[in-house]
């Protein structure tokens, strides 16, 4: 029989399935602190801030569906996932508040509704608290003197909502405990969130002491608690502050600022901060001491600066002062002739005006000189010099020359300086002779239109002439689109536009107009010219792989989407290098390449180049017979249970990617790694006939060592050789499985197969093996090996030496198992389990060991024993089975009582469920020492599918 099943183990076996809809379920892993039960079609699931979140989407139907993860009105960035690999797991590492909400998984196959879980994630967190101190409306003061009514109110951000507790030194203050106290309960607000406040009515002597607030959220998911304290005192009081410095500060570039801001009231005292109006403080300075140093400042340091001090009694001090930056900048002129008459030349007997305009910082100092021909220049009733114009932009100077005459030609020098000096002048020269005329704009011949190749670098051109030559700006004359920098025109000094790595999108009609600025100020001169960007074409499909057994035809096609120019195309089809076929296109907008019958030669990368003048556009196609990758269904829950101490299996599953798509797949290759290890273990799993789409494929991994994990590889082999692979992790986990068709612990592993300790009893269940343990307080008790009577084996029992009292109590819990559904074994309802262990009981001292059964909702105090026994039962294992019917999810308890002495240790070994009623209760006269038998449900499931497969033979 064991070499049978060893072959069974070792022989792959193909389960068809039918096709069928999908259905899917959440299942959570990670730091869930807690999982509710279903409930309107959504689970919460809650996690702590900062914790790795991770949810997996199980789905089941054929052929496989496809899966996605969104979230609740979520953008394009929530979405997580949208693939169709099995096994899909949501994972956020360190999860942040505002990434809590409603989490959907979506499955569908193409057959009925896509079938649609949803599990909310909400994510708890508890910031520091924060205590502020207010007086009464009316009764602020700088002091809290007596007779007077103060509030305390304390905030803190959390989820879940905080429950606040107030403090008076180490008294706990409630509503109605002290006569000169009142508690508001919480209420919410937009800005504070939750708040509780503590009203002192009249101080009286014993107020001015030490108050905290503790702030707890019940400790869900072990988030402590969070308090704040603030001493009260006859001397508290809001803050005040002084600026020592003027305002505004006036400096020039490269100076270095301090601004120096002192608290002169305030208790506690009160901390200091600065701010600035430029969005943050600049990176250069330096905060010491309620002191701001600016080192070397420029003018984008100029902004106003605030002293802000706060000690969380009463508001918050705030003064703030303006740095100014003194500065000359952008330098220009314009030369308006005649302004009465309507001219555009300058003319002996006509009036000319000259504007000279720059920008100051700030602007009340600023001041304008004229000279002509280097000598100063004073205004007289034909000179007529305005230091400001309040029809223009501030910071301008006109100079009016009246009644032009040939002893007015000559160079005028417009000076603008600041008052008091350290700022450079600036100097604007403008030329007034016979030789000034207005400018004109032309566009060069064979400028226009230009043709260039996109991402090439071109220049467009007007040519201007006019003396002084005026600045030309560019903007588009066809659309109101900005230009290639993001602004809406571009200067030019010398008449070119200069537009690197053109793109299509820049075809269009260019303006180039003069401006008034450095030139004349008449009517503007204007030109156009075209611009059209050729680029190659662009194409669809621009790469696609195409899988496809021997023998069958291919069909490619190479559609294009855009060119230019579009009236010269052609094509080419090309494998390899190996030119196909050419030609050019009429009316159509594709081209297609047909392979009638696929030989070996045939595959390879197809490419079909579209060509224009202006280049190729590629569409390329990659004709390959490789298998698709197969597909891990989601498998066993837990590794199959082998009834040996170090070794565990597991069943694989997996689905084939579009099995008819290339030739018969006729084998695959399994490899199988330690993880850390570099060597591949690898063998052949044949395959038995075509494989449908949809088929589940199971093949039994065995000898595996616990609880080492493994990373296996999947690669399908048809008569072309090996197509792609697919990698997974398979890792021990202890063997549970959710609707109890086989649960059986022996202790082997720390995690003792997720039991847990009751954290209200007296003491705690110890593991151990008879080659660790230390017996020299209680010689002669407790087993001297495992059930099976290995010393190496593992097993669990409480230490009754002491501290330990009789009665004292020690509770072992099991993990909590869902009852199994509706069952097609007949199973009646509710569902019966037969609840199995060995126990070890020897020693004069020996007390009680209870067994209970504590199903959902039930305290434990309220259960009764389902199994008990006393007293001394000998040097040896005994085996106990009990019947249990529960009717919601449970688990099993084992109490160990101590006896009246130190001699009464109490173990328990293999603890087992199965379906169905106990057989007749074994003999407790019966030592166990044989290895334990149990009939698996899925080992017969096993022999049945092997039968089956045979039969199908």
């Amino acid at each position: 029989l064991q070499g049978f099943i060893f072959i069974l183990f070792l022989v792959p076996f193909l389960l068809t399935a039918v096709e069928a809809p999908p259905t899917v379920r959440i299942v959570h892993s990670g730091h869930a602190c807690n999982v509710e039960e279903e409930r309107y079609s959504e689970r919460v699931y809650t996690i702590r801030e900062g914790e790795t979140l991770e949810l997996t989407c199980l789905v089941t139907g054929h052929p496989r569906p496809q899966i996605r993860w969104t979230k609740t009105a979520g953008s394009v960035s929530d979405r997580f996932q949208d693939s169709s690999v099995f096994n899909e797991t949501l994972h956020i590492s360190k999860i942040q508040r505002h990434q809590g909400g409603r989490y959907y998984c979506k499955a569908e196959n193409g057959l009925g509704s896509p079938a649609i879980k949803s599990i909310r994630v909400d994510v708890y967190y508890l910031d520091e608290p924060v205590v502020t101190v207010h007086q009464s409306i009316g009764e602020a003061k700088e002091q809290f003197y007596y007779e007077r009514t103060v509030f305390l109110r304390c905030v803190a951000n959390s989820n879940p909502p905080v429950r606040y507790s107030w403090h008076r030194g180490r008294d706990v203050l409630s509503q109605g405990s002290d006569k000169g106290v009142e508690i508001y309960e919480p209420f919410f607000t937009q800005l504070q969130g939750e708040t509780k406040i503590l009203k002192l009515k009249n101080l009286r002597p014993k107020d001015y002491a030490n108050y905290s607030c503790i702030a707890s959220v019940r400790n869900v998911c072990g988030i402590p608690d969070r308090r704040v304290i603030f001493r009260l005192t006859n001397k508290t009081a809001s803050p005040s502050i002084k600026l020592l410095v003027e305002d505004p500060i006036v400096v020039n570039p490269g100076q270095t600022v301090s601004l120096v801001c002192i608290a002169t009231g305030g208790e506690p005292p009160p901390t200091l901060t600065w701010s600035s109006s430029i969005e943050r403080l600049p990176e250069k300075s330096v905060v010491k001491d309620g002191t701001l140093t600016l080192p070397a400042v420029s003018s984008e340091d100029a902004g106003v600066y605030s002293c802000i001090a706060s000690n969380n009694v009463g508001n918050p001090a705030k003064k703030s002062t303006t740095v100014i930056v003194r500065a000359l900048k952008k330098g220009r002129f314009w030369i308006t002739p005649d302004p009465y008459h309507n001219d555009d030349n300058i003319q002996i007997g006509r009036e000319v005006k000259i504007s000279c305009q720059v920008e100051a910082t700030p602007p009340e100092e600023l001041q304008f000189s004229w000279l002509k021909n280097g000598r100063a220049l004073r205004s007289s009733e034909r000179m007529v010099i305005t230091q400001t114009d309040p029809d223009i932009s501030p910071g301008t100077t006109n100079l009016d020359i009246i009644d032009l005459k040939f002893t007015d030609f000559g160079t005028y020098t417009c000076v603008a300086s600041l008052r008091g000096g350290g700022i450079p002048e600036i100097s604007i020269d403008v030329n007034i002779s016979s030789t000034t005329v207005p400018p004109n704009l032309t566009v060069p011949r064979g400028k226009s239109p230009l043709v260039v190749r996109e991402g090439e670098t071109v220049e467009l051109e007007c040519l201007v002439s006019g003396k002084p030559k005026p600045i030309i700006l560019w903007s588009r004359a066809d659309k109101e689109v900005p230009m290639p920098d993001g602004n809406m025109q571009m200067e030019s000094y010398d008449g070119v536009l200069r537009i690197i790595n053109v793109s299509r999108e820049m075809t269009g009609s260019y303006r180039c107009q003069t401006s008034q600025y450095n030139g004349f100020n008449v009517k503007p001169r204007e030109a156009v010219v075209e611009l059209i960007v050729q680029y190659a074409p662009a194409v669809e499909l621009v790469w696609s792989e195409v899988r496809q057994g021997l023998n069958r035809p291919v069909t490619m096609r190479c559609r294009v989407i855009r060119a230019h120019p579009s009236r010269v195309l052609r094509y080419e089809w090309r494998l390899g290098s190996r030119l196909l076929h050419a030609g050019h296109f009429d009316t159509r907008d594709e081209t297609e390449y047909v392979v009638r019958s696929l030989n070996r030669d045939g595959y390879g990368e197809y490419t079909c180049e579209i060509i224009n003048e202006a280049g190729a556009g590629r569409c390329t196609f990659l004709v390959t017979g490789k298998a698709y990758a197969p597909e891990f269904y989601y498998d066993t829950y837990s590794p199959l249970w082998q009834n040996r101490p170090r070794v565990y299996g597991y069943k694989l599953q997996w689905t084939q990617m579009n099995p008819d798509a290339v030739d018969r797949i006729m084998a695959y290759r399994l490899g199988i790694r330690q993880t850390g290890q570099q060597r591949w273990w690898e063998q052949e799993i044949p395959v038995e006939g075509p494989i449908q789409k949809g088929e589940l494929i199971t093949y039994n991994l065995t000898e595996l060592i616990r609880p080492e994990a493994y990373e296996v590889r999947l690669t399908p082999i048809t008569r072309l050789g090996e197509g792609d692979s697919t990698i997974r992790m398979v890792t021990y986990s202890a063997p549970i499985n959710p609707h109890l068709r086989e649960f059986h612990c022996s202790f082997e592993e720390e995690p003792i197969c997720m039991f847990t300790q009751d954290k209200n009893d007296n003491f705690d269940w110890t593991r151990h093996s008879a080659a660790t343990r230390d017996t020299k307080y209680t010689p002669n008790t407790g087993p001297s090996g495992d059930r099976t009577n290995s010393k190496q084996g593992f097993y669990m029992y409480i230490e009754t030496s002491r501290p330990r009292k009789e009665g004292d109590k020690a509770r072992l819990f099991s993990p909590t198992f869902n009852v199994t559904p509706k069952n097609p074994y007949g199973i009646t309802n509710p569902p019966a389990y037969c609840f199995g262990f060995y126990y070890h009981m020897y020693g004069k001292h020996i007390g009680t060991l209870n067994a209970f059964l504590k199903q959902k909702g039930q305290a434990t105090s309220d259960t009764a024993p389902v199994w008990s026994l006393s007293g001394n039962q000998g040097d040896r294992w005994r085996e106990a089975k009990v019947s249990i019917h529960p009717t919601s999810s449970f688990q099993v308890i084992f109490e160990g009582v101590r006896g009246p002495g130190i001699e009464g240790d109490i173990a328990i070994d293999d603890v087992t469920l199965e379906e169905g009623e106990c057989p007749d209760p074994p003999s407790n006269h019966i030592i166990s020492k044989a290895p334990h038998r149990v009939t698996h449900i899925w080992l017969l499931c096993t022999t049945l599918a092997f039968t089956l497969f045979r039969g199908q033979r």
